[in-house]
């Protein structure tokens, strides 16, 4: 059984569905490793309709050894009873960088949840940085997401997501009028010594995520996750700012994980393109403390 399939949270939603039987069965697993000449290549593929996987691109500049891989989907929004599995796994010493095409759209959802599991594999020496664009939830949507995350101490991976409150301009507006959204993160050694876990449920109509704590007046979240080797962390750390500027509308914030396995960094916003922006600063600080170089500037149609 899926973790999606069990989540206690996630019961009350799971009846039938008014879709396709089954709804949709997205499943991607990419494998990196380096080839003879240390170039770091996606040596495995697979995947099942409706996930699309572009082919590996190798345009930065700074690391013009890295594949570049975009993820997309033919399946329009996801919508009742979609299941998707992604599985990333990255060889000793190979990098990558992995992002999706567009934004991850959850139509209305009335009789069921639409459901992710993911797991990464970081093998030693490994390097990944996965920024998918934002996820948009409209009214009744139910989501739920579990990230388990396997990595080598000496291994990095930048993983970071960004959720938006809702369809901002759609009518009146669509703030924080889904049904619950459930998202779970939990990483461990490859010899299964955990190092962290952490859950947040959303149920607006229970508590509303515009009260003083939570979100209080900013319509977009992202969540970054760096797990890396402690000297790492530190330069990052050191590097990075955490502040709240009430005339931009955006908030930073950066915390050190448990058993000395990485950060987490937080930002809330209203504009999601200044959302993006410094999550990507922050990312390409990752990058310029592990390995030496920063991220290129992200594409001006992005």
């Amino acid at each position: 059984m899926t973790p999606t399939a069990c989540a206690k949270e996630m019961q009350p939603f799971a009846g039938a569905l008014h879709t396709a039987p089954d709804g949709k069965r997205g499943y991607l697993y990419m494998g990196f490793e380096l080839d003879r000449d240390g170039k770091s290549i996606l040596r495995e593929l697979e995947r099942r309709t409706p996930i699309i996987v572009q082919q590996e691109l190798y345009f930065d500049e700074a690391m013009p050894e890295m594949p570049c891989v975009y993820i997309l989907s033919s399946g329009g929004p996801n919508v009742d009873g979609d299941r998707y599995e992604q599985h990333f796994v990255v060889r000793r010493d190979a990098f990558a960088h992995v992002s999706t095409g567009a934004a991850t759209k959850l139509a209305e959802m009335r009789r069921n949840y639409s459901g992710m599991v993911q797991r990464f594999d970081l093998e030693a020496g490994a390097y990944l940085e996965y920024l998918p664009e934002p996820v948009i939830p409209c009214r009744h949507t139910r989501y739920h997401v579990d990230t388990a995350i396997r990595i080598d101490p000496t291994a990095t991976l930048c993983y970071a997501e960004i959720y938006s409150s809702g369809r901002r301009y759609f009518g009146e507006g669509e703030r924080f009028r889904y049904d619950i959204l459930s998202v779970a993160t939990h990483a461990a050694r490859p010899d299964g010594t955990p190092l962290f876990r952490e859950k947040f449920i959303v149920r607006p109509e229970r508590h509303s995520p515009e009260r003083l704590g939570a979100m209080n007046g900013y319509d977009l979240f992202a969540n970054a996750v760096v797990l890396t080797p402690p000297d790492h962390a530190e330069c990052i750390y050191g590097r990075t700012e955490a502040f709240i500027d009430r005339e931009r509308r955006l908030a930073a914030g950066i915390t050190r994980l448990p058993n000395d396995c990485g950060l987490i960094y937080k930002v809330l916003g209203n504009d999601t393109g200044a959302v993006k922006r410094l999550v990507r600063e922050f990312c390409s600080t990752v990058r310029q403390c592990v390995k030496g170089k920063p991220l290129p500037e992200e594409f001006p149609w992005r």
